[in-house]
């Protein structure tokens, strides 16, 4: 079960989630920083992308009462995950030479790292799982599904621009007026509502789970 601490702590994650986003808009739709305006639909993926990769498997990584397996699973996706985007902000930000196939080589490895642990968990699993354990089974099938997903909209992208990511005039988001991106927003938008109705059924039964 989600201890006290780490549902307080998820509280305080969406809060600051939902805070950055806020600035992040601010700064690419208004201030027009590089990579490009984004639209509605794509902020709304990338935060929930950042939220559950970077900042929910780690906090439920940590949870003690875990099965070891799956917290090593939790964790070292987690961890995989910071890896690269440490490497992505220098190369968007400093080099200036990102290309979307180095993340889709990447989401590809992570979707490799989940199954093969979820593979090793039923192999090695010595006890019924607890509640808490079928509940991070659940978050990593939410993870498998971003994933693909994921490797779907980069492909995309990719092609909508070209190739045109690189340099001081790189194209990172797609916005909501250019025609080439419309088809990429309304897929977005589509798989943006069943993602979001998942994680918050997730995340209402998680929060149950402590009681």
């Amino acid at each position: 079960m989600l201890s006290p601490p780490s549902r307080v702590l998820l509280v305080c994650l969406v809060g600051l989630c939902s805070l950055v986003g806020l600035l992040f808009w601010r700064r690419q739709n208004v201030n027009k920083a590089q990579g490009g305006r984004i639209s509605p639909p794509k902020l709304a993926w990338l935060l929930y992308a950042v939220f559950v990769w970077f900042l929910l498997c780690p906090l439920v990584a940590s949870e003690a009462g875990l099965h070891p397996h799956l917290r090593w699973v939790l964790g070292g996706f987690a961890a995989f995950m910071w890896a690269r985007g440490g490497v992505e902000l220098y190369m968007l930000y400093v080099t200036r030479n990102w290309r979307p196939p180095y993340g889709i080589t990447h989401d590809a490895l992570s979707l490799a790292l989940v199954l093969g642990g979820l593979g090793g968990y039923a192999l090695r699993r010595d006890a019924p799982p607890t509640s808490l354990d079928l509940w991070a089974l659940c978050l990593l099938g939410l993870v498998t599904v971003t994933l693909v997903i994921e490797i779907l909209y980069a492909a995309l992208f990719f092609h909508a621009v070209e190739g045109r990511t690189t340099g001081e005039d790189g194209i990172w988001f797609a916005d909501e007026e250019q025609a080439r991106f419309q088809r990429i927003n309304r897929i977005t938008f589509a798989c943006n509502v069943p993602l979001y109705a998942s994680l918050a059924g997730l995340l209402a039964v998680g929060w149950g789970l402590g009681g």
